[in-house]
């Protein structure tokens, strides 16, 4: 793409300032610069174009025709930069506009996703284009507005909102149950199937921990788990606690409908299963923020405040 570089754009503003005050005198008053300076500019774009633009008498300027003509070409060229700039100024005020999202797949489907099409009826002048995938995003380089991250956030250049807290649970089904006694430790999960998710740091250990309280110290345990299923995907062993296979660990949000539902009972209610982190939102930069992406931080964390899993496991 050619880009108009410094030296040109002043060249330019000299033509126009020339054809708005009539003599180099008046120009190099309006432009702040010495009528020589403005003089070497004009020679310098008669050289670059190779055409004489003005003819200078030591009293009078006078326009060629193809002088004249770049004038009006450079005054519709400016007006359309002028437009473009008060259109993007607008844009940040008004609720209008395109963001480019990146959100995790599986907590998109469930949960985020009917908080973007709510988002999106209440502004319907803001467009969504919006990818789900497991994967962590290059937001800079692939242009993305924001992104949900969930777990623990690396240092970056990126800017963070947290949502809300997300925490780790264990969970199997009433079936499983009645095949084998509930653990009363974490010690005793040595002894249980346990549904292993490979994606996990930890993984074959499970660090499950209980948070200071008054009087007593933040505890934590680990404990070398075995089971019959491992997966790289947690839906997979969702679905396999459900069928009483074993007993499963995985975020909260995941979890908790099925234990609102009473398909499955939370293990060890008083544990989680280490430091989850949290969930964010995250953006390239918080300055000249528009309208529309400040509206849906707004919106994504009014929505995850409220969301339903949460006071069951706070």
């Amino acid at each position: 793409m050619e880009m108009l570089d410094s030296q040109h754009a002043d060249e330019l503003a000299t033509l126009l300032a020339l054809a708005d005050k009539g003599s180099f005198a008046a120009a190099g008053r309006a432009l702040e610069r010495h009528p020589s300076v403005l003089s070497k500019r004009m020679q310098a774009l008669e050289r670059r174009l190779g055409v004489r633009l003005v003819e200078r008498t030591t009293r009078q300027l006078h326009f060629t025709s193809e002088g004249r003509l770049l004038v009006d070409k450079v005054r519709q060229a400016t007006a359309l930069i002028r437009d473009a700039e008060q259109e993007a100024a607008q844009g940040a005020r008004d609720m209008r506009g395109r963001l480019r999202l990146s959100m995790p797949a599986t907590m998109g489907r469930r949960w985020i996703s009917p908080m973007l099409a709510d988002f999106a009826l209440a502004h319907p002048q803001v467009a969504l284009e919006v990818e789900y995938s497991e994967r962590i995003a290059d937001v800079v380089g692939e242009r993305f507005d924001a992104a949900i991250r969930i777990g623990h956030l690396p240092d970056s250049g990126l800017v963070a909102t947290r949502l809300c807290d997300q925490h780790r649970i264990l969970c199997a089904s009433a079936s499983y149950l009645a095949r084998h006694e509930a653990p009363k430790t974490p010690a005793d999960l040595a002894c249980h199937n346990c549904l292993g998710y490979t994606g996990l740091r930890s993984f074959p250990e499970w660090t499950l921990v209980q948070p200071a309280a008054k009087g007593r110290a933040r505890l934590a345990e680990s404990v070398r788990v075995t089971g019959s299923m491992t997966s790289n995907d947690n839906e997979a062993l969702l679905h396999a606690a459900l069928k009483g296979v074993g007993i499963v660990s995985g975020s909260d949000w995941h979890l908790m409908p099925a234990v609102q539902a009473g398909a499955l009972v939370r293990i060890l209610p008083q544990w989680t299963l280490g430091d989850a982190g949290g969930i964010y939102l995250v953006r390239p930069s918080a300055q000249y923020s528009t309208a529309a992406m400040a509206a849906l931080k707004q919106w994504l964390a009014q929505a995850f405040a409220a969301a339903p899993w949460r006071s069951a496991t706070a």
